[in-house]
């Protein structure tokens, strides 16, 4: 096999032509995989999608960002075969053509942007420095603490221990955004070895990925391993069974899964492995930042691992998947164990979530700052050229000047007797009948702008009360939805497709061909789509015209109900009264918000998917 592939190599044929051949050529179709993947159970054995595969095709673009990228099918595969590494390369050749950009991957991207950027980041290379610790995004936010701790633990076998607060860009690779993944990489990388730095010893599993296959001069190796060496924290040692969650990253790095039980075993613990561990472990569900397009898909491993565990706490390497995995059942982060060992077995250790994982970072950055004496230091200012947000930034200190221009011009000029609660009857008493129309007549054209519904729904509370405003309010919001889904299904049908390039999206009409009008109540009460976007995608899918108005009135009425009797007491407020319509608006808001948490409690208990 190696002999062919070398040779696919030098024909010329791309790195994707080069995957999909060698699947298509050595997938014996024997189902292994499938048994261990809902994603490939969802859309088929690899030489199926292999042969099928059309990368010209839009139809196909979002399924490769589907896969989790963790290579349990390689590992179970018979032909020792890598699916994972066509699905990668189809994640590439997508963002290539320039369809691989979904605005569900925008948090990821902004993560890892504040990641690289010169307020997060952090070099200290002491003289003689050759090893740098590198903890990683997550680590130094969730658990700021035992980042110190650990780097003050290491220096005493290390004293020429140098530390580096940066970002991989690991998010970036694995959306196939290759170009910016290699030029910040290749700018770090070349940083630290004109420096003298030649090793670099991660927290991260993801991070350990990167460097060993992209770090060429530097070795790379783990916290994990060098403790089990040179010993860890010296903390009590207890009793007890955990069950360890190897993360996907290092699947095939047995010297890092034997150091961590190691670790685990030195604390007097015993373990008791899963079904799925080592090379054979599960993704925990974040892998591939697949939960962004598919929650579905990557919850399903998760309650995986907490079906295999029994109920023991899961002790993992990766600050991730403690993340992640916390969420479903007992998880802890090795280092919890090593730093507080009597704290992490009773669930007492304080994990910090956003937002004060950011406040974290900016605190360990100051503390290391503090202790960099004599230290080379620098904050990373690369952006790699073509990541410019000075565009957006100017649009929302433009935007923030708008609004305090016109609050001064208003407190200047005296307008703000129009304010006043009988001022703006009055006002509306004087375009008698134009007064509800005109409001109605913005309402309805706002969804098909994608202008915001929520200012105009709270000043429809306030100029015409609870009883009219919620009237004239839920019937131009379901007029305007019925606007946007006309126009989409019958005017701009294949721009509006363009759009909706997201997997997601593809799911909603599915999930409309088999569950009809029960998909509109459930995204309506459920908002896992924005609402504009929503009415729109609705109009591509094969959904009765007359079922999709009736259903979208019903069920937008208890949050229309809520904004309105709420934002009808906003004058009274202001005046520093609290009336009752204050009160009860406040309660339904409460109440329609918590119909989310509601829903996922129910459908956790359950052991239920979203119908999408």
């Amino acid at each position: 096999m190696i002999t062919e592939i070398s040779s696919l190599a030098h024909s010329g044929i791309s790195s994707l032509q080069r995957e999909i051949n060698l699947i298509s050529e050595k997938c014996i179709n024997c189902k292994l995989c499938q048994k261990e993947c809902e994603f490939l159970r969802r859309y088929g054995k690899p030489k199926e999608i292999a042969d099928s595969y059309d990368p010209a095709d839009t139809r196909h673009q979002g399924m490769p960002f589907e896969c989790s990228l963790c290579r349990l099918c390689a590992a179970v595969c018979p032909v020792k075969i890598n699916p994972a590494d066509m699905f990668f390369e189809m994640r590439k050749e997508t963002v290539l053509r320039g369809n691989g950009n979904y605005a569900e991957h925008d948090g990821i991207l902004g993560y890892e942007k504040r990641g690289t950027s010169q307020k997060y980041t952090f070099y200290s290379i002491p003289e003689g420095c050759d090893a740098i610790f590198f903890p990683g995004c997550t680590l130094p936010g969730t658990r700021p603490d035992k980042v110190l701790k650990l780097f003050e633990h290491m220096k005493r076998t290390l004293p020429t221990l140098g530390i580096v607060l940066d970002c991989c860009t690991k998010p970036s690779h694995d959306l196939g955004r290759e170009n910016h993944f290699h030029v910040m990489f290749q700018e770090m990388k070349n940083y630290l070895f004109e420096h003298g730095v030649r090793k670099v010893i991660v927290a991260c599993p993801n991070c350990y990925k990167v460097f060993r296959k992209y770090g060429d001069e530097l070795s790379a190796s783990t916290v994990y391993e060098f403790m089990a060496q040179h010993g860890g924290p010296d903390t009590a040692s207890i009793n007890g069974a955990v069950s360890i969650h190897d993360p996907c990253a290092l699947r095939f790095e047995e010297p890092v899964h034997s150091a961590v039980r190691a670790l685990a075993f030195r604390k007097g613990l015993s373990i008791e492995e899963t079904p799925h561990s080592r090379d054979k472990t599960l993704c925990c569900g974040e892998g591939g930042a697949v939960g962004c397009l598919s929650p579905d898909l990557a919850k399903n491993w998760g309650l995986l691992r907490k079906k295999e565990t029994n109920g023991n706490r899961i002790i993992t390497y990766c600050a991730g998947c403690a993340n992640f995995l916390s969420s479903l059942a007992p998880t802890s982060h090795i280092l919890d164990l090593l730093f507080e060992p009597e704290k992490t077995m009773a669930g007492k250790v304080k994990v910090s979530k956003a937002p004060f994982t950011y406040l974290n970072r900016l605190k360990l950055k100051k503390q290391l700052k503090n202790m960099s004496n004599g230290a080379l230091t620098r904050e990373r200012t690369f952006t790699g050229g073509k990541e410019n947000n000075k565009g957006g930034m100017l649009k929302r200190i433009l935007f923030l000047s708008i609004i305090i221009a016109a609050i001064f011009a208003i407190r200047i000029t005296g307008a703000t007797r129009y304010l006043e609660e009988d001022t703006l009857r009055a006002l509306i008493q004087g375009y008698g009948a134009l007064a509800p129309l005109i409001y109605m007549m913005v309402y309805t054209v706002a969804p098909s702008l994608f202008l915001p519904g929520l200012p105009i729904t709270i000043a429809g509370g306030i100029l015409f009360g609870p009883f009219w405003g919620v009237v004239y309010t839920i019937t131009s919001a379901t007029i305007g939805a019925c606007v946007a889904f006309l126009i989409s299904r019958y005017v701009a049908r294949d721009w509006i497709a363009g759009k909706l390039k997201s997997p997601k999206w593809r799911r909603l009409d599915q999930g409309v061909e088999q569950h009809g009008w029960k998909i509109v109540a459930f995204t309506r009460l459920i908002p896992l789509f924005p609402f504009n976007l929503l009415n729109y995608a609705f109009g591509l899918t094969k959904i009765n015209f007359l079922h999709y108005a009736i259903t979208t009135f019903i069920c937008m009425l208890p949050a229309c109900i809520a904004f309105i009797v709420f934002s009808s007491s906003l004058l009274d407020l202001i005046k520093g009264r609290v009336s009752p319509e204050f009160l009860v608006g406040l309660l339904l808001i409460i109440i329609v918000s918590l119909i989310p948490l509601f829903y996922n409690r129910y459908k956790s208990k359950k052991g239920i998917n979203d119908p999408l």
